[in-house]
């Protein structure tokens, strides 16, 4: 299929997000776009998050690595599932009775204002850097297989698909997101299915047969027993609970999705429909790079990791299946990147900027300064999208895993702090345990083949990196909670 007729595609579906936002963003304002004015409909807040959790790096990336850890990511979605219920039952009531719009301001009332701006700050960190990794993938994707073809360069791609999700969001904030979220989730799923019917079709394989021929090949392996593997299963299941409780219970554009809706009970039936979602969804993502792999073998295509997908649905599949899949690709690239983009709005307006304390603007003076904001993250996303392009990794997911485990790990251990103990800090030496806890996480990461031998860390990283953040702030605290 022509790279023209595809990228005509693109924008067809870019017209119908716009069309949705300008619904949705109707008499929007500042509480709309935090946080939807706390009226959002938790089932399609919940199905949206889908989307967003799962992002064009689960839709490429995930089936790429089947060929290398064969089902080994299923350990990780079951962790996940003991974080969404961890999250339900610990944070989210917490969030509710405090009635937050900024979850960092928890550590506000609880260790005191330089907590606050650091836990705030390392969630700027965290989620630029996530949400711009997974952005270049999807760019990356789009631009190989449709626009080098159109001789559109790399940057031009990457500023027009920044400038459609400003179109949509500039105005609407999360009370469009919601909605549109659902859309593009829609969109991953249907894709996920009928790339992997069609496959089993083509084959003549029963979804039995497909797994049988999946095991001989050791791809289907679910569970890896080999202690001093990074995915030895109990790091991977613990590794995962946390990841999900820092990334999404510690994170706010995940939260600021939940909290927008009304009451605590629909938040929590959110988040245990998503956990159970999550681990059904990636099962699927799963199977079909098992797909992918034995139909790259009939056809002796050797591509690998990130590239596998793209190059099957594009080059060597029916010309719907590329529009499917190019579609599909889109849906799962808008939902991450719209949300970090208004999340990280929100957090610096609201945590670093101060804009609900500051009585002196008035709401004309607020909504320009979150305009502004908005199109400076749209900036920065693009230069440092640049910079993955200059670095270029061949597999994002382990990437994104990587930096969640020096990023999230000081906002675990100030939270953990918090609410696990009834200490009180010397709060302006707060920053001090949350910057020096990843340098060493960095240092243990880069001698551990020396201190551990054939021992590998892996997701085990982002909690020691916590529990030295917490073991730094206990140093620096007193017995007796703050009033």
């Amino acid at each position: 299929m022509s790279a023209p007729l595809l990228f005509l595609f693109v924008v067809l579906y870019f017209l119908v997000l716009l069309g949705v936002a300008k619904i949705t963003g109707k008499n929007s304002n500042n509480m709309s776009f935090f946080i939807g004015n706390k009226n959002s409909n938790w089932m399609l807040v919940a199905f949206g998050m889908i989307g967003t959790s799962l992002s064009g790096v689960t839709f490429v990336s995930v089936p790429g690595a089947v060929g290398k850890d064969a089902f080994h990511y299923v350990q990780i979605t079951i962790g996940y599932l003991i974080g969404y219920l961890t999250i339900a039952y610990v944070l989210l009531p917490i969030y509710y009775k405090l009635n937050l719009t900024s979850i960092y301001n928890y550590l506000e009332n609880r260790l005191g204002f330089t907590a606050y701006k650091t836990g705030a700050s390392f969630f700027v960190l965290s989620r630029t850097l996530g949400a711009t990794a997974r952005l270049y993938l999807v760019v990356k994707t789009l631009q190989v297989f449709i626009l080098d073809n159109m001789g559109v360069p790399f940057w031009a791609t990457t500023l027009v698909i920044l400038i459609m999700i400003l179109l949509y969001t500039y105005e609407g904030g999360v009370k469009t997101i919601v909605w549109t979220d659902t859309l593009q989730t829609s969109g991953m799923l249907i894709g996920l299915v009928i790339c992997s019917i069609w496959i089993l079709s083509n084959m003549h394989f029963s979804v039995g047969e497909a797994l049988s021929a999946m095991q001989a090949k050791g791809l289907a392996t679910v569970f890896n027993t080999d202690v001093n593997s990074k995915s030895f299963f109990l790091k991977q299941i613990i590794g995962g609970a946390f990841i999900t409780l820092t990334m999404t219970g510690l994170d706010q554009e995940m939260m600021q999705k939940n909290i927008s809706v009304k009451t605590l009970k629909d938040a929590q039936k959110n988040m245990i429909t998503i956990g159970f979602t999550m681990l059904f969804v990636i099962t699927l993502f799963l199977f079909l790079g098992g797909l992918l792999h034995l139909y790259a073998a009939q056809q002796n295509i050797t591509a690998v990791g990130d590239d596998l997908f793209p190059l099957l649905a594009l080059n060597h599949m029916p010309p719907y299946i590329s529009i499917i899949f190019i579609l599909a690709l889109i849906s799962a690239l808008f939902p991450s990147a719209d949300g970090a983009i208004t999340a990280l709005t929100s957090s610096f307006c609201i945590d670093l900027l101060g804009m609900q304390r500051n009585t002196e603007w008035d709401e004309v003076k607020k909504k320009k300064i979150r305009q502004r904001v908005h199109l400076s993250f749209a900036f920065i996303f693009l230069l440092i999208v640049m910079v993955f392009k200059w670095v270029d990794n061949k597999s994002i997911i382990d990437l994104l895993l990587k930096i969640a485990s020096y990023t999230y790990g000081p906002l675990l251990g100030l939270f953990a702090f918090g609410i696990l103990t009834k200490r009180t800090i010397q709060d302006k030496w707060s920053a001090i345990p949350c910057f020096l806890a990843p340098i060493a996480c960095l240092v243990l990461d880069y001698y551990q083949v020396q201190l551990f031998g054939n021992f590998k860390l892996g997701q085990e990283l982002l909690i020691i990196n916590g529990l030295l953040t917490f073991i730094g702030l206990w140093i620096i605290s007193k017995p007796g909670i703050k009033k």
